[in-house]
């Protein structure tokens, strides 16, 4: 797929040398390809790419509902398999898609893009370094004004960026929801805006986190809160300049605030990158399934308490 987001994938792996064939249902974008990037080649037929003994591997950026059956037909036919978030909707379909990857020995990697920007990777390393000190609080805001409206909830939409830069950031891999509040602005059963409050389990403690996602904002958050004993770190990667923020306090009650410098190199890129290399080296990728299994499963359990819940309409006795 070469959509809103697809189109940077095509771009970033044109880049690198690596694009051999697009394919979308919609011949405007395909003729939009073949401007943008002469000698790659189009098609509106996934099939035919599978077919492709020269493709080696296939990006899927399509709908969430689609992710599993392409990712599962891509491995089957012997590709190496790059999906955007999530990798599935179902916990049995990840599993199902790494175990296929296993078997074959196939790279699988999922699209968790934050993992890769340079700015997270340099707040991990603040963190592990004791520079905020005790890590008290955990929060990520993620919210824009989306009229598309395509996935089922927000959460399934923006969540997982969410959920697994907090859970890498912090080294956990069993991050646990205890509440989860949504509402459909709208009426129409689609969660627009959602709260998720988490528990890191780590070295022996629960660190609590919240995040919040939106559909219906129309002033773009992208802000990563960590509150720590010595210092707060703000990651606001809206801004074009100046992203990471370490807020701290003097004995006298001065604020300090300090702008940590770290590479400034795009993220994306450096994904697209660490795709190829697993595929050359055989190394697992960063976000791996198991990297995506733990997001499937918050959110698939999300997903189940939210569908109990009320319509904002009904609530209000709205017909």
């Amino acid at each position: 797929g070469c959509g809103n987001w697809g189109k940077n994938l095509v771009r970033n792996f044109a880049n690198l040398g690596a694009l051999a064939v697009v394919c979308d249902s919609d011949p405007v974008k395909l003729e939009h390809v073949k401007r943008e990037h002469r000698g790659v080649r189009v098609t509106d037929n996934f099939q035919t790419m599978l077919d492709d003994q020269d493709v080696k591997a296939i990006v899927v950026a399509t709908p969430s509902d689609t992710h599993f059956d392409l990712a599962k037909r891509a491995l089957l036919a012997g590709k190496h398999v790059y999906v955007e978030k999530p990798l599935a909707r179902d916990v049995k379909h990840a599993d199902e898609l790494d175990e296929l990857a296993t078997k074959n020995n196939l790279v699988l990697m999922v699209g968790h893009l934050l993992l890769y920007h340079p700015a997270v990777n340099h707040l991990k390393d603040l963190i592990a370094s004791g520079e905020l000190g005790e890590i008290l609080f955990v929060r990520s805001d993620r919210m824009n004004l989306n009229m598309a409206r395509r996935d089922w909830n927000v959460l399934w939409d923006l969540a997982p960026h969410d959920i697994s830069m907090m859970s890498y950031l912090l080294d956990c891999e069993d991050t646990q929801v205890s509440r989860v509040g949504g509402w459909d602005t709208h009426g129409d059963g689609l969660v627009d805006v959602a709260y998720l409050d988490l528990s890191f389990p780590v070295n022996g403690k629960d660190i609590p986190g919240q995040v919040r996602n939106s559909w219906v904002d129309p002033q773009k958050q992208v802000r990563l809160t960590v509150n720590g004993s010595l210092k707060t770190a703000v990651l606001n990667d809206a801004q074009t300049e100046n992203k990471l923020a370490l807020h701290s306090q003097t004995r006298d009650g001065r604020t300090v605030v300090e702008y940590p410098s770290y590479a400034a190199t795009e993220p994306l890129n450096v994904e697209c990158e660490h795709f190829l290399n697993c595929i050359a080296t055989g190394e697992r990728p960063r976000t791996d399934a198991n990297n995506a299994y733990q997001v499937v499963r918050i959110l698939s359990d999300v997903e189940k308490r939210l569908s109990g819940r009320p319509s904002a309409r009904a609530a209000l006795g709205v017909k």
